[in-house]
């Protein structure tokens, strides 16, 4: 469904440049030029306005405050990369690499890993992670959360199959990747599992790796109004009651990635765990965070020593 609606978008963008280029062109092509740039890369005034956002969430926060050279080059980086990932991966390369479950036996004693998107994404977000886990013989599942813009607990039942494949392909519990609201929806997955009984849910992951997840809510869900942004808006009745929900001890099974030029989930400690191995990355945006070379080699190596 979102790849069908992204489709949408990037196509119209290109028709409405196209249309405006052929209508101001014999005119001024200045003006023709600059409607068809404002209209394809509009999207970087948003970037923009999220990062100031960001800055002024920032104060006060216990990590270390970024400078400016970081911010705009944080900026940048995603102008680049989100193109990338919204126009392209997601609209019309979202099955390019499918699930890899080898039907041989080859992936038994394997770790699988189960890929858990955030918000308006599909599964094709983690393309160049899929190639990478295919590339190291790694079985893997990569989930589609829908409906889009549902309530974060709905997704438990797929990320729930997703762990149930892989487990019964491998033999051995996966690890779970999520990025920014995937890695609440894996939390939330883990409370609807031991609703339904299973106490012992933590034990069908080997770990839980979190991207820019809002573990503590985002400061930029008060300008949103969706389900899923009331839950994430920081000290959401949601959010308490998933903490309350948790056993002691339960954040040592996750890794939290995070960093201080995220303009989707700040201030940047909120992405944080008490109890967790949080890491700390310099300088990087919301969506360039999940394909930093240093973190997808630290995940993959992370994958490889389980098997």
């Amino acid at each position: 469904m979102l790849a069908r609606l992204q489709q949408c978008i990037t196509l119209g963008l290109l028709a409405v440049a196209a249309a405006w280029l052929a209508l101001w062109w014999p005119h001024s092509p200045a003006v023709a030029v600059a409607g068809a740039l404002a209209t394809l890369f509009g999207y970087t005034g948003f970037l923009a306005t999220e990062s100031v956002l960001m800055a002024r969430a920032h104060r006060g926060d216990p990590a270390p405050k970024p400078t400016p050279g970081q911010m705009l080059r944080a900026w940048l980086h995603e102008c680049v990369t989100s193109p990338r990932v919204f126009y392209w991966r997601q609209p019309f390369w979202s099955r390019a690499v499918p699930d890899h479950l080898p039907a041989d036996g080859s992936a038994r004693g394997r770790r699988g890993v189960v890929l858990v998107h955030g918000l308006v994404c599909n599964r094709g977000f983690w393309t160049p992670w899929l190639r990478a886990l295919r590339q190291r013989g790694h079985p893997f599942v990569a989930v589609n959360l829908e409906p889009v813009f549902g309530p974060i607990d709905g997704y438990a039942p797929a990320i729930d199959a997703a762990i149930a494949r892989l487990q019964a392909l491998t033999g051995r519990p996966p690890v779970l990747v999520c990025h920014s609201m995937g890695g609440l929806a894996a939390r939330a997955w883990l409370r609807w599992a031991r609703g339904r009984g299973d106490e012992d849910a933590a034990a069908r992951v080997h770990r839980i790796v979190t991207i820019g997840t809002p573990h503590h809510g985002t400061a930029l869900a008060h300008h949103s109004r969706g389900e899923h942004a009331l839950q994430m808006r920081p000290g959401s009745d949601w959010l308490a009651a998933l903490a309350r929900s948790e056993p002691a001890g339960q954040a040592a099974l996750f890794t939290c990635w995070y960093s201080h030029c995220d303009h989707i989930v700040f201030p940047c400690s909120t992405a944080t765990l008490p109890g967790a191995d949080n890491r700390f990355v310099a300088g990087l945006p919301h969506v360039a965070l999940a394909f930093h070379p240093p973190l997808v080699r630290a995940v993959l190596d992370e994958v490889g020593r389980g098997g």
